[in-house]
């Protein structure tokens, strides 16, 4: 009940609860706390009377000291009374013997542990120093957070005296001591980019404190903004000789030669013991090794001493090549984990697909590792040599094995090797490779007899083998020897009780018997799936054949399901067996995948022995349906009321079923791999590229993720080259619809503006109203970021009539806040709220939380333009924690821009640098150059108002380039910008 506290968990025995502890706080508000009840500390001058007995930590406090603390040199002529009162009333409010009177003066005794937050701040910043030089920056770096998060506000606030006065100077420059370590341990993990915004807004609190501006000048250099940091050394040193006459003390001073050398060590954390900074991640991505794993001794021994003299030295690497179906993933595995002890650090592993026609980039696998290590997506930069440098940054000091499969050429591993003395690295590949410098090469041939024999006996059993050794050898031998056609030709035996050795043996005595002559190259491995696909049962065969058609890097169940048009359940089952066959991987609960080979061998199958052929193109007709279907719920459930799925395609599938929108949005992002490889194998045939143009319409929303935005950008140009290549007018203007808004958030706007009109005609031509809708509505923001409002007020004009003519509400209000932008522009302050307001009532009337937030976005930038500043605010906070929510990083980027923008109408330009360095965050990889110009031109205004001038400068001329080079009339806002700084 209200009122009631807490029972602790402790009881006495036999007994009833123990009352609720009592706690305190001085890093903040000194309060008393009795579990989760306050409790009254009376007076201001109690309060002091109280705080300076808790600061002694349990020392006793003479009644003289205590005087001076709570009255300084002029106490009052009855401060002893005076103090023996207030120490009576607060005996009354405390547990008994917690203010105790010793020797004439008093002590607050017999707390519990963590009683005090200023204790428990000293103990976890006594952890946070312990773990740093033990090397686990992880925890010293949560142990100062943790430490960090005790401060409420202002400590001892509202307590008069001069000792709580002297207390709060002390505890405060503390906790910035703690902010700085902190951050200086965020620099050491790679958290450079993030910690731009947090630095920036700190130095304008603290403008005179050299120590942050160091660490601002650092984090601006890791961050590829050199000039930028060089003009905060500039400000600084400004700043020092106006307010103190002094200059910066030496190591801003060599910081500033170091970064005007581009000293390589600078481009790196410090720390030898780095890791990475998002979450204590320790990987353990091995996949799990086979309990049956047989034989190979010698390798086991080459590759397990040279992974173990990993320590001390730069790096060691083994390179592994031999055959498809030889064993060498197996073997690696195998090595792996019985040397997992040597590196406590993690094991990351990928395949990297070099068999197959698309094999993993580099800058991808660089990505995922980087996520596996803890690095913040955020803080992934977007180049590959820039993930590669922070890759061996986050590895430095670290030991951790890299094991990378199925690797395609050396090329391929060069950038995620560790290049750090304690890491190692293992290389699986079909190539030997010679040109891997400094790699242990190891050739891997095919198993021995006896160790063929063996692995045959351990899957097949002892007993059944043992009677028929003759015939086992005569198996293993046809099996030539590859340890994958072994445990194939095992497994079907095992699996069928009534065959013996014998009847395997005489089955293999065949054609297929090739396999004595198959020492090398592909073949022998097409022998070994021959054999495996020839056990097979009727549908397990066509299974294996039809999932072999798809191209993306796995399938789901669900998506299986629709390949072979069977229930889920039966699905799972006959996936399963051939798991179990090793013709197929489980790469996860409920995802199943080719090794590359296999691959290309089921479709080899699938040409030779699918009949009739056009179930071919039947089972990828029906993916395609599954994925357009399931897509078009997603989409429906993100925008309730848009019409867009109502002019799709009709698909016989029906789609996948969500609980919400969260898990909706979590199938889409899974899925897009899959998805958009999809759509780019069903654009050749003409049968399928009207539905594959939907499908891509309909997730569109993965043009703005960031993860997905090039892929999908490159499958929309595949389906426009082929419906132009088919002559088809409605299908191309549909594809032009999906690359205007892909330009438009790329901030190819010229570009954008010619496809919207392109498209237009086109889907005025055959017929195809929604296409016109959506160009007309794009041509109307385009016009607006050209300022070419007329242009602009016509488009979205039309847009609304067109919206309105086939009841598309959703779209009338997108339509309807982009006039709202046009009516800013041109000075029409009032309609332009009404517009958005109206967009506002439209979504909300309908549920649509996510376009309401692009509504709310458009509301919010009226507001500010009116004057309206907090509730300006509130409205771009609403769209910020829902773009967030929903994935949306480029509208999530330019709300934190518009809220910078606020800050600084409200004159807070602490606040709006810090929120425009986060937005810079966002956007980076997304959004184009304009936006970032924009952006540039908002932090370089803040950053002047906080006095950073030099850096504000900095700022203004890359707006400015960035603005001359798309020929844009913001560039001579900007130089206006200049012309002051540049004349005094």
């Amino acid at each position: 009940m209200d009122g009631v506290p807490r029972v602790p968990e402790q009881r006495r025995a036999g007994s009833s609860a123990e009352p609720a502890a009592l706690s305190f706080t001085v890093l903040g508000p000194v309060r008393a706390r009795r579990g989760e009840e306050t409790i009254s500390t009376g007076s201001p001058q109690q309060r002091a009377l109280l705080a300076a007995l808790l600061l002694r930590e349990g020392r006793t406090a003479t009644a003289a000291e205590l005087i001076d603390a709570v009255w300084g040199e002029e106490p009052p002529s009855q401060a002893l009374a005076a103090l023996r009162t207030y120490a009576s009333r607060l005996r009354k409010v405390l547990d008994p013997g917690v203010l105790v009177s010793e020797s004439g003066g008093y002590a607050v005794r017999g707390l519990r542990e963590g009683a005090l937050d200023l204790v428990a701040a000293q103990e976890l910043a006594a952890e946070a120093e312990k773990a740093r030089g033990a090397g686990d920056l992880c925890r010293a770096r949560e142990a100062l957070a943790e430490a960090l998060a005790l401060w409420d506000g202002e400590a001892l606030a509202g307590v008069p005296g001069p000792y709580a006065e002297a207390q709060r100077v002390r505890l405060e420059e503390w906790r910035l001591q703690l902010l700085e370590s902190r951050l200086d341990m965020d620099l050491e993990q790679g958290c450079h980019a993030e910690a731009v915004s947090e630095l920036t807004a700190l130095t304008a609190a603290h403008p005179l404190r050299e120590r942050l501006r160091e660490l601002l000048m650092l984090a601006l250099y890791r961050s590829g903004r050199q000039a930028e940091a060089l003009a905060v050394y500039t400000d600084t040193r400004q700043l020092l000789a106006d307010e103190l006459g002094v200059d910066p003390r030496p190591g801003l001073r060599e910081l500033q030669q170091r970064i005007l050398q581009a000293d390589p060590h600078l481009a790196e954390p410090t720390s030898p013991q780095s890791e990475p900074a998002a979450t204590p991640v320790r990987p353990a991505q091995l996949p799990a090794t086979v309990p049956d794993f047989t034989g190979r001794s010698s390798f086991v021994t080459e590759l397990s001493e040279v992974l173990a003299s990993a320590k001390g030295r730069v790096m060691a690497v083994s390179a592994v090549a031999g055959i498809g179906g030889v064993g060498k993933t197996t073997l690696a595995v195998h090595v792996a984990h019985q040397a997992r002890a040597a590196f406590p650090d993690g094991q990351l592993y990928v395949d990297l697909q070099g068999a197959g026609a698309s094999s993993a980039e580099p800058e991808t696998v660089l990505g995922s590792f980087l996520r596996a290590l803890g690095t913040a997506d955020s803080a992934i930069p977007d180049s590959l040599e820039e993930r590669a440098a922070l890759y061996r940054s986050v590895l430095d000091g670290r030991r951790v094995l890299v094991l990378l499969d199925n690797a395609r050429d050396a090329a391929q591993v060069r950038p995620l090797l560790p290049g750090t003395e304690g890491c190692a690295a293992l290389v699986t590949s079909r190539v030997r490779m010679v040109d891997l410098a400094g790699a242990h090469l190891v050739d891997l041939d095919v198993m021995s007899p006896d160790e063929a024999l063996l692995l045959f006996t351990r899957i097949v059993g002892e007993e059944r083998v043992a009677s028929e050794r003759e015939a086992a050898l005569d198996v293993v031998a046809a099996c030539g020897f590859l340890p994958l056609a072994i445990r194939i030709a095992a497994s079907r035996l095992a699996a069928r009780r009534t065959w013996t050795v014998s009847v395997l043996a005489a089955k293999l005595a065949d054609e297929r018997r090739r396999l004595d002559e198959l020492q090398a190259g592909d073949l022998a491995v097409k022998a070994t799936f021959e054999l495996g696909y020839g056990a097979l049962d009727q549908a397990q065969a066509r299974a294996f054949r039809l999932l072999g058609l798809a191209d993306g890097p796995d399938l789901s169940l669900a998506a299986a399901a629709a390949v072979l048009d069977l229930p889920p359940e039966e699905t799972e089952d006959l996936l399963e067996s051939l798991v179990d066959t090793s013709l197929l991987e489980s790469a996860a609960p409920g995802r199943y995948r080719y090794h590359d080979l296999v691959r290309l061998y089921a479709r080899a199958c699938a040409e030779r022995d699918e009949w009739p052929p056009s179930e071919r193109d039947a089972a990828m007709s029906r993916l395609l349906d599954f994925y357009l279907a399931t897509a078009a719920r997603v989409y429906a459930m993100e925008r309730p009321g848009d019409r867009l799925v109502d002019h799709l395609e009709p698909t016989a599938h029906p789609g996948l079923d969500f609980a919400d929108r969260h898990e909706a949005q979590d199938w889409l992002y899974a899925e897009a791999v899959c998805l958009l490889s999809c759509v780019a194998q069903s654009a050749a045939r003409p049968e399928t590229l009207a539905r594959a143009i939907d499908l891509l319409w309909a997730a569109h929303d993965l043009s703005e993720s960031g993860a997905n935005s090039k892929g999908y950008e490159a499958t929309a140009k595949a389906l426009l080259e082929s419906a132009r290549r088919h002559g088809d007018a409605r299908a191309e203007a549909r594809a032009l619809t999906t690359l205007v808004n892909v330009h438009h958030v790329s901030g190819r706007f010229e570009q954008a503006g010619q496809e919207a009109e392109r498209a237009t005609l086109l889907a005025q031509q055959a017929g195809d109203l929604l296409p016109v809708c959506w160009a007309s509505n794009a041509l109307g923001i385009i016009a607006l970021y050209q300022n070419r409002h007329q242009d602009g007020e016509e488009h979205l004009s039309q847009a609304i009539e067109h919206f309105r003519t086939l009841g598309d509400r959703p779209g009338e209000a997108s339509a309807l806040c982009n006039l709202s932008r046009i009516h800013l522009a041109t000075g029409r302050t009032s309609s332009a709220v009404a517009l958005a307001q109206e967009g506002i009532d439209i979504y909300d009337a309908m549920g649509n939380t996510m376009r309401g937030a692009n509504a709310r976005y458009a509301l919010g930038l009226a507001l500010t333009q009116s004057g309206e500043l907090d509730s300006a605010a509130e409205r771009l906070h609403e769209a910020l924690e829902v773009f967030r929510d929903s994935r949306q990083r480029l509208w999530e980027g330019m709300s934190l821009f518009r809220l910078a923008e606020v800050d600084l109408a409200a004159r807070r330009p602490a606040q709006a640098a810090a929120g425009a360095e986060m937005a810079l965050t966002v956007l980076r990889g997304i959004g184009g150059a304009w936006r970032r110009g924009n952006v540039l031109t908002v932090l370089g205004r803040a950053l002047g108002g906080i006095g950073q001038t030099g850096r504000a400068q900095v700022c203004w001329q890359e707006a400015m380039s960035i603005y001359e080079e798309l020929g844009s009339p913001e560039a001579e806002e900007v130089r206006a910008l200049l012309t002051p700084v540049r004349a005094a």
